[in-house]
């Protein structure tokens, strides 16, 4: 069976879904710790749901608790 398409997040969205603030992620992606899976037009980040949580997986979380020491 094909995989279905890949659903994107808005920025607040993928915040939520890595339970960060949407400044935490904002930073992460000035800092290069994460890159958006695309940019609209207007410049908008979007983020795959299942690669936010693969990421999170991976350890987000440990560079989210050393980013809020």
């Amino acid at each position: 069976m094909p995989k279905p398409p890949p659903r994107y997040l808005t920025t607040p969205e993928a915040a939520r879904e890595l339970s960060v603030n949407e400044r935490t992620l904002r930073h992460w992606v000035a800092t290069g710790q994460i890159e958006p899976d695309f940019r609209t037009a207007g410049g908008h980040m979007r983020w795959d749901v299942e690669r936010v949580r693969a990421e999170l997986r991976a350890g987000l979380r440990d560079r989210r608790d050393a980013d809020e020491e």
